[in-house]
Order: C-alpha cells, then sequence, then structure tokens
C-alpha cells in the first residue's frame, strides 16, 4: 500500500526538476486539494518533515488594504505544515486539522513563502501533531507564524 503522501513525494521527485514540471505539480495539487489551491501555492521545496510554498501577492490573494490577506497566510502556513507532514507519515495514516491559530507580526507584501520544519512521528494509534509554519516575505522577514494542530490515526 502506497499512503498519498509517498505518492505525492514519488510525483514531486519527478516533476520539480523539468521545464514545467513546478507548474504541473501545482495544478495537481490544486486538484486535490482545491481550497488550498485557490491562493496559487508553488511548492518550492518538499522532502520529508520540510516543506516549502510560496503563494503569489496577486489581487485575488489580497485585501482592502493591499496586502497579502489574513487567511492567504494561514492557507499557506497550512498547507507547508501539511506537506511537511504528509510526506513523511507511514502507510495507512492520515491526518486531519483540529487547530489553528496564526500570529501576524506586520503587512505581509510581495511573494510569501511558508516554511514548516516537523519530526514526523511513528504513528500506530491516534496521536495530536502540533507543528508551526512560518510565513516569510521576500526579505526573509517573519510576517506570520501558525501553529497547526493534526490529528493522525490509521486509516479505517
Amino acid at each position: 500500500m502506497n499512503s498519498p503522501g509517498t505518492k505525492l513525494l514519488r510525483l514531486w521527485r519527478r516533476l520539480r526538476s523539468v521545464p514545467g514540471g513546478q507548474w504541473l505539480f501545482a495544478q495537481i495539487l490544486g486538484y486535490y486539494v482545491p481550497y488550498s489551491g485557490s491562493v496559487g501555492p508553488r511548492v518550492r521545496v518538499l522532502e520529508p518533515g520540510h516543506a516549502e510554498v510560496e503563494i503569489p501577492d496577486r489581487r485575488s490573494n489580497r485585501q482592502h488594504l493591499g496586502s497579502v490577506h489574513a487567511i492567504a497566510l494561514a492557507n499557506a502556513a497550512e498547507l507547508a505544515s501539511g506537506l511537511a507532514m504528509l510526506v513523511g507519515l507511514p502507510d495507512g495514516i492520515r491526518g486531519i486539522v483540529v487547530d489553528l491559530s496564526i500570529q501576524y507580526f506586520k503587512k505581509a507584501r510581495g511573494t510569501i513563502r511558508a516554511v514548516s520544519t516537523v519530526v514526523v512521528p511513528t504513528v500506530t494509534t491516534g496521536t495530536d501533531l502540533t507543528i508551526t509554519a512560518d510565513c516569510l516575505d521576500s526579505g526573509r522577514e517573519l510576517v506570520a507564524r501558525a501553529t497547526v494542530r493534526w490529528r493522525l490515526a490509521p486509516e479505517p
């Protein structure tokens, strides 16, 4: 049995370095996770326990004051935390978000990169895993930090 994370990581490794591969990966990811796909995420780094996802500064990601919307930041952070965890999970384990909080430190302008690193546990029974994801602007300054609690459990 191959977990969704294993399949996703295999696809990423196959596509990341070919011309147009990162764009194609983003399209596939957006198809499977439509809400997260709405912010136009581009995966820049993906490996077990670590993910970096960029979202563009475009009109549909902005709020009325011209900076990147708070929920677009939360979306990118949740996606980065989930990808970092998911591609490291063993077969037969799945996760769902049960809590998400986010702190905002400054206006988010320009392309935003959500970065998440986690030590993925070996899961045999239900457990919770708390993961942070930092949202950084193009100057690598922290604009927001999300804390995401995932409930991990064996697939039924």
